[in-house]
């Protein structure tokens, strides 16, 4: 029976999720699979990748090949490098302890690149955050200034509609006492 190390898909459309399997090749991709080996979630980013090294290293062992996909994800977390020293401990090149201080080696320096990944992450959102803020900043300031800018020309207008009342009315009050004056001439008569 060929056995293949594929991802079986889960999830709602839209959002996929992989489980990580040993199934033999002639299955449906979501059928019936021999052993469950972990789980991938590309949906977020990094992805989150949950994998049975020890597992998968077995299934290797015992001849299961896996697909593109899968292969990229076991060469990810290093079940194909313990697979490969596993192999050199077979043949005599390494001994046991070697090959596990050599894997430990390598999960170390990979640890630390997706350490450094996630920062950049973090840093990029946060900077991304920072721009947004500054470009609301500039906005509300210029909001500030335009409304500023309103009322001071408002206030001005005001002000000549004021004076323009007060003219006016001065206006008036030097027509209106003649008028008033041809009423006490009448008045008088």
């Amino acid at each position: 029976m060929p056995v293949k190390i594929r991802l079986q898909r889960h999830g709602k459309k839209g959002k996929p999720f992989y489980w990580i399997v040993a199934a033999d090749a002639r299955a449906k991709r979501d059928g019936k699979f021999l052993e469950k080996l972990g789980t991938y979630n590309p949906n977020t980013n990094p992805a989150q990748i949950d994998l049975n090294v020890d597992n998968s290293v077995q299934w290797l062992q015992n001849g299961a090949q896996p697909t593109d996909t899968a292969r990229r994800i076991l060469s990810y977390k290093g079940a194909l490098m313990k697979h490969h020293l596993l192999g050199g401990v077979a043949k005599g090149a390494l001994t046991e302890e070697q090959a596990e201080k050599k894997f430990q080696a390598w999960l170390d320096e990979k640890n630390a690149k997706v350490v450094a990944k996630e920062g950049d992450l973090a840093k990029a959102k946060a900077d991304a955050k920072a721009k947004i803020l500054e470009a609301e900043k500039e906005i509300n300031e210029s909001r500030k200034a335009a409304a500023a800018e309103a009322e001071a020309e408002a206030k001005a207008a005001a002000e000549e509609a004021q004076k323009a009342e007060e003219a006016a009315a001065e206006e008036a009050n030097e027509e209106a006492p003649a008028p008033e004056a041809e009423n006490k001439e009448e008045a008088a008569e």
